[in-house]
């Protein structure tokens, strides 16, 4: 043992003979091995190894002199690892690990290494062959090994070997490297998985720990070997995991590692350098610097053109894994890309990418495939279940292109405003809007989706910066109006997820960004909007069609199985829409278009908009302007005969119903749209501002108006019940506005206030008279009734009893809207009075307890208006009021000893009553029909608090022999109060005694 330990100060002569004389032995035990003859394999082993280890011992002890002895010793091992005895092969690899390992860990290596360094920086042309060649010399055995051994577990060894090297000593090597990768390079394409692994192993040491110590010239090497390895068609995990690999490498020459070289050879050198770095001129650093940038965009393309590739990959794995490092890649560092590498990265890698992946979506085959066979059951094959949106080579590269397009969005997100600043980005500007545009139409719903989003994150992250000008929002609008218009070729919940993703975009977008749109721009905005609604209706329409029609078919089927031959009512088998996903979005983005200040001029157009998806015909307005015109005639008829104090039968009869059904029909095609639009559209007229608002006013109650008459033939529908709010609402929250003391606010011709007053007229003269108090159904809820019932409060209450500048024509027409209800029960035959339901008496009585608070003092203000309201209303109660004593007499004697309709005596009681409370005031007893000398004796001496009981005198007197007690009773109280009137006080006869 001494004799080998103590060969370090032997001559190197002795010590090469000493080597030789050991692989002399070595080579006698293998060559006895093969033979068969002399010692046992054991002791041929030993003797093997007895020689190994000597040599190994030499190499340890001379380390300090390794280079003449290296290719004697590691030669000799390289022999031994082609032995065909398994534990000579383990004992000669043994022996080469150890062989590297102490040479390469050996001090007399870290300081040649260093004084290589040094000799670097004093003279970059001066190269230490002498440390090359050691360098390699120790590592090249591996390559050596791996290409030549034809046993796998040798070639795997020498994988091991090289790990062992890299993590123990990697730090320590500098021109070993190509020789290194050259052999890493060479396990991608190997067949074993187990060399692939190993070799995957030994790179990841280097990407990971190692690219710091790896010379600039030898990166893109590596960069190269890290792509081999993901392009590898052996193991799936690492094409997965290099792919990985290859963002660290972008990461670490992002960073500058050039600079950073520099600057630590900087920092180890000693005052000498520094006085050297002082004599360096400007330019050479700049023109060092200028090289590192180069470099490092050499470096950045490499990688982008594997990744490149890589997403071309027959495996989908691997190409959306490349797609998504690509573009994080990009993402990640794009800011620190110049302007010509921005544009390199646009023409040559990103739209490249787009195309092919859209290519290979298009054209890659449908056909589904079977998952792999697990194994049978009954004879049959098993096979792994695959998921329907991956089970064709189409629906994975569909895949692979949302992420591409969602790689793309993220780069528009982030560099937009410097992408706008390269050369023809418009060009591809559009190019990404064509193909979006055709992706929405051609494309898979999951395409077409990301597309949308690949526009809609990219003008809703600029628009609120001011960063996108106006011609890209613009060139998206038509897009996103073309996607709106028209169907794309998939229907489904999918079709209406991708109008709702654009409706809901829009919103977002508006909101975040007001300050950037002009007045056209929100009308193409709006326009977009309504596209998505009337497309959503007529796809809505079309279902329903379609639908109607397959359960009326089976409905008749079954009535006519029931009821044999009978006909079928139509109206019994109606069906009812729904409200479609893009509706609802429609609705829910609706209130965020509320037009900003600067946009005050759009709000007519943004309610008009909606107005036009309410309920409209023609022939529906042309019979309302229709029956207006009657009713006037009529109302001039009737005044006439309400003035001679008669009123038919007839007249009450025709006043009891509709006067013609057919006439205010309205088709609705999606109540519930509408019914859900209502609220909306109420709540954005009220928030507009007055000038505007009162522009749209009288559209807004005519189509409320007309939904509101759409209860006759939906009483139990909420649409009439919503725009019956909606229309009280207004009329509450403007009613000031609608006085002639509105302020300066109100900024509104005459004209106009004009149609507002008609079209409030012709709503309360349409929805009162023809909708309100009647059958229409067999039970009313409450709430139904408490609507009428504020409406008429409204009317009654707030209209006719506020300065307001309405045309006596209007106050004529209000007031008799409210006597025409207030007729129901007092004009319908003696017969049908008894089938009217309670809530249609309570409405009747309320409209005429409605009149007499028209004509009463009251205590509240008595202005103009009011003073014209009670002048028109006493005449009409006192005629409606002796209409209704009359006919109670002319029933009581009709019906002789029988009771009369319990409706027919309330109305009776009620209005005596009434009649009694009601004080008039002293204006109005110019209007009562009195001789002109008796009004001016009770005005002046009596004020003529109850001067209305003179006229009603007659009528009074007839019913003091009425068979009810309470009528009676009320009447003799009311003729006290006509002898008060008259100042008739109560004698008092004094009999003689």
């Amino acid at each position: 043992m001494k004799l080998f330990e103590s060969s370090a100060l032997m001559h190197l002569s002795a010590v090469k003979s000493l080597l030789s004389a050991l692989r002399q032995l070595s080579h006698q035990c293998m060559s006895a091995a093969v033979s068969g003859f002399g010692p046992t394999s054991s002791q041929k082993s030993g003797s093997i190894s007895f020689s190994v280890e000597r040599m190994l011992s030499i190499l340890v002890n001379n380390v300090h002199r390794v280079e003449p002895l290296w290719d004697e010793v590691i030669g000799h091992f390289i022999e031994l690892t082609n032995s065909s005895n398994q534990h000579v092969r383990i004992i000669a690899l043994n022996a080469m690990d150890q062989s590297i390992s102490a040479v390469l860990g050996s001090n007399e290596f870290q300081e040649h290494a260093s004084s290589k360094l040094k000799s670097a920086f004093n003279d970059v042309q001066t190269e230490n062959t002498e440390l090359r060649s050691l360098e390699c010399s120790v590592i090249s055995p591996l390559k050596v090994l791996f290409s030549s051994a034809e046993n796998i577990d040798v070639r795997a060894a020498s994988l091991k070997i090289l790990l062992h090297v890299l993590e123990r000593h990697g730090e320590k090597l500098h021109y070993s490297w190509p020789n290194i990768l050259e052999l890493l390079r060479s396990v991608a394409d190997a067949a074993e998985k187990d060399l692939v692994t190993l070799g995957f192993q030994n790179l990841r040491v280097i990407m990971n720990d190692g690219l710091s110590t790896v010379p600039a010239d030898c990166l893109h090497v590596c960069i190269d070997v890290t792509g081999a390895y993901s392009a590898q068609n052996t193991e799936l995990n690492i094409s997965l995991t290099a792919i990985g690999l290859l963002w660290t490498s972008t990461d670490f020459v992002v960073k500058g590692f050039l600079c950073r070289q520099n600057e630590e050879k900087e920092s180890d050198s000693n005052g000498m350098k520094e006085e050297r770095a002082l004599s360096f001129s400007g330019e050479v650093n700049d023109q060092a610097l200028e090289m590192n940038i180069v470099d490092r965009d050499k470096l950045l393309f490499s990688v982008f053109s594997l990744l490149q590739n890589l997403g071309a990959d027959e495996r989908p794995e691997v190409r959306n894994s490349a797609v998504r490092t690509l573009f994080q890649i990009l993402g990640s560092h794009g800011q620190k890309l110049s302007k010509s590498m921005w544009e390199d990265c646009l023409w040559n890698y990103i739209f490249p990418t787009l195309d092919r992946s859209s290519h290979m979506a298009a054209t890659s085959s449908k056909t589904e495939w079977q998952g792999k066979e697990l194994g049978t059951r009954g004879g049959k094959a098993v096979h792994m279940l695959i998921h329907h949106s991956r089970n064709t080579a189409q629906k994975q590269w569909d895949e692979t292109l949302v992420l591409v397009l969602g790689g793309i969005a993220r780069i528009l997100r982030s560099f937009f405003p410097f992408l706008r600043s390269l050369d023809d980005f418009q060009s591809g500007w559009e190019t990404l809007l064509l193909f979006v545009r055709n992706s929405i139409f051609n494309g898979s719903k999951e395409v077409a989706l990301a597309a949308v989003n690949c526009l809609q994150s990219t003008i809703v992250s600029h628009s609120p910066k001011g960063n996108l000008p106006m011609p890209y929002l613009t060139s998206v609008l038509d897009v996103y109006e073309l996607v709106l218009h028209k169907s794309p070729n998939y229907n489904g919940n999918m079709a209406y997820k991708l109008k709702q993703e654009i409706l809901h975009g829009l919103g977002e977008l508006y909101v975040q960004a007001q300050g950037m749109f002009d007045n056209d721009t929100y009308l193409k905005l709006l326009s977009v909007v309504d596209s998505g609604i009337k497309q959503a209706k007529v796809d809505n329409s079309n279902f329903e069609a379609e639908y109607g029609k397959k359960w009326r078919s089976e409905y008749e089927e079954f009535s006519i199985s029931i009821v044999g031959s009978q006909q079928v009512s139509g109206k019994s088998c109606d069906t009812k829409g729904h409200v479609s996903p893009v509706q609802r979005t429609a609705l829910e983005i609706l209130p965020q278009l509320r037009p900003a200040e600067h946009l005050s001029a759009m709000w007519s157009p943004l309610l008009t908009k909606l107005l036009l998806y309410l309920p409209s015909s023609v022939s529906c307005m042309r019979s309302i302007e229709d029956e207006s015109d009657h009713k006037t005639s009529e109302r001039t008829k009737d005044n006439a005969k309400i003035s001679n104090g008669i009123a038919s039968a007839s007249q009450g009869e025709e006043e009891a119903s509709p006067r013609n059904p057919d006439s205010t029909t309205v088709i609705v095609s999606n109540h519930l749209f509408v019914e859900k639009l209502v609220p909306v559209l109420v709540d954005l007229f009220l928030q507009a501002p007055p000038a505007e608002k009162y522009k749209i006013l009288p559209d807004i109650i005519q189509s409320l108006g007309r939904c509101m008459i759409t209860r006759r033939d939906n009483p139990d529908g909420s649409l009439w019940r919503l725009a019956v709010e909606g229309f009280s609402c207004i009329l509450h929250d403007d009613i000031r506005k609608l006085t002639g003391n509105a302020g300066p606010e109100l900024t509104i011709t005459r004209p106009a206030r004009m149609r507002i007053w008609k079209e409030v007229a012709d709503i309360f003269e349409i929805f009162l008279i023809g909708y309100c108090g009647r059958a229409l159904s067999v039970m009313v809820d409450s709430a139904d009734e408490s609507l009428e019932m504020n409406l008429l409060d409204i009317l009654g209450d707030k209209i006719l009893k506020s300065q307001i500048d309405a045309p006596l024509e209007i106050l004529e027409r209000l007031i008799s809207t409210l006597d025409r209800c207030a007729s129901r029960t007092c004009s319908l035959p003696l017969e049908t009075v008894e089938l009217m339901p309670s809530h249609c008496s309570r409405f009747s009585l309320t409209c005429l307890q409605k009149l007499f608070l028209l004509c009463s003092q009251g205590t509240g203000d008595w202005n103009s208006t009011r003073c014209e309201v009670s002048n028109i209303s006493i005449k009409i109660l006192i005629s409606r009021c002796e209409f209704i004593l009359e006919r109670y007499l002319m029933d009581e004697s009709k019906l002789g000893e029988n009771p009369l309709p319990a409706a027919r005596v309330e109305e009776v009681i009620f209005t005596l009553e009434e009649l009694g409370l009601l004080v008039v005031h002293s204006d109005t007893v110019s209007q009562l029909p009195l001789h002109p000398s008796l009004k001016e004796c009770l005005t002046k001496e009596n004020q003529a608090r109850r001067s209305h009981l003179l006229v009603l005198f007659p009528s009074l007197c007839e019913l003091v022999i009425s068979r009810e007690a309470r009528v009676r009773e009320l009447v003799q109280q009311l003729l006290r109060y006509v002898t008060i009137e008259l100042g008739l006080p109560k004698s008092s006869l004094t009999v003689g005694s």
